[in-house]
């Protein structure tokens, strides 16, 4: 029997004896199959990610309510103006935005007739630990289920000023892994497919696969995600940076068109040293750094490297949700 097999076996084994004890003669895997849904959504020429992520887009999201709120990844809905949802005959049906956080990465969908679908049970995604097995599940693709191993609970910086504290990485690598669950040996939902990557496992034997967002993240602002269609945190200063790291240094990679850094003419290739006369070390450490000097819309001096010379730029920090281009018509926009 080979690794994934074993895996899969201990994934079964596991879910099995909380069923039989609390939910008899349920069937608890067909139940968690359907609670994966299909999600597609168009997105306008115009808007702000068409050109990086498309006006096409297709992915998975996981009903956790009984009146059809779907929870995917927020880039699969980010300045939608159309949105649907499978149901459970599998057809597509309309469905609204009703939040996106760029914090945490999520984004919730609400469907606009019954879907038929029991709800997944949201987990506790702190418990889970590297050497867990776990169940990757999508709607989408000839591969929409797939045994998996996490590998590591780590800090996970987003090149697009994006940052989880303990993000969860899983092996082998699963295709369809956009909005898919991670489901952990109870039955429960812990974890919503972001990326797929080259080292979801780091060290000596570096291996491929997927990074998950926590659920844990969502529980706490899940409310005001559907009242509001935003967190009710504080917006984080946003510069409109892409970065990369790279032999040790943190270089700007691009600049989002029209965003701060660009109005400020932060280049392409520029070399970040600081931020507020403080070194920064790495691509975390940096965004940190900006975040601490207040809100969205304060202004923030970075230290760059360009051309052999040091240079010390005022970046005037904006709010991400007012440079995205939302769809005025929408229940979502109006919120914002």
């Amino acid at each position: 029997m080979d690794a994934m097999s074993k895996i899969f076996l201990c994934w079964l084994i596991c879910l099995a004896a909380p069923v039989a004890a609390a939910q008899e003669g349920d069937d608890l895997m067909g139940d968690t199959l359907r609670a994966v849904v299909g999600l597609r959504s168009v997105v306008p020429e115009t808007a702000r990610t068409a050109g990086s992520l498309g006006t096409e887009r297709r992915g998975n999201g996981v009903v956790i309510d009984e009146d059809g709120l779907v929870l995917t990844i927020g880039y699969l809905v980010m300045e939608a103006s159309d949105v649907e949802v499978t149901n459970g005959d599998g057809e597509y049906v309309p469905a609204e935005t009703v939040a996106y956080d760029f914090e945490t990465g999520f984004g919730l969908v609400r469907a606009t007739q019954p879907l038929g679908i029991k709800a997944l049970t949201l987990g506790d995604s702190s418990n889970i630990q590297t050497g867990d097995a776990a169940l990757v599940v999508a709607h989408i693709g000839p591969d929409y289920l797939q045994p998996a191993q996490v590998v590591d609970v780590r800090e996970f910086p987003g090149y697009w000023e994006y940052l989880l504290d303990a993000a969860i990485f899983t092996t082998p690598p699963f295709q369809g892994f956009g909005g898919a669950a991670l489901i952990d040996t109870y039955g429960a939902l812990v974890g919503i497919g972001s990326l797929i990557l080259r080292n979801a496992r780091e060290g000596e034997n570096p291996a491929p696969g997927n990074m998950f967002v926590p659920v844990n993240l969502l529980k706490p602002i899940l409310d005001s995600l559907i009242a509001n269609g935003r967190s009710g945190r504080e917006s984080r200063p946003w510069l409109g940076l892409y970065t990369e790291m790279d032999r040790g240094h943190l270089f700007v990679q691009r600049v989002a068109s029209g965003g701060p850094a660009d109005s400020a003419e932060v280049r392409p290739d520029d070399i970040i040293l600081g931020v507020e006369d403080e070194d920064v070390n790495g691509m975390a450490d940096f965004l940190r750094k900006v975040w601490a000097t207040g809100p969205a819309g304060v202004p923030v001096r970075i230290s760059i490297l360009r051309e052999g010379r040091v240079l010390e730029i005022t970046v005037d920090s904006a709010d991400r949700y007012d440079w995205l281009k939302l769809n005025p018509g929408s229940r979502y926009s109006a919120m914002l």
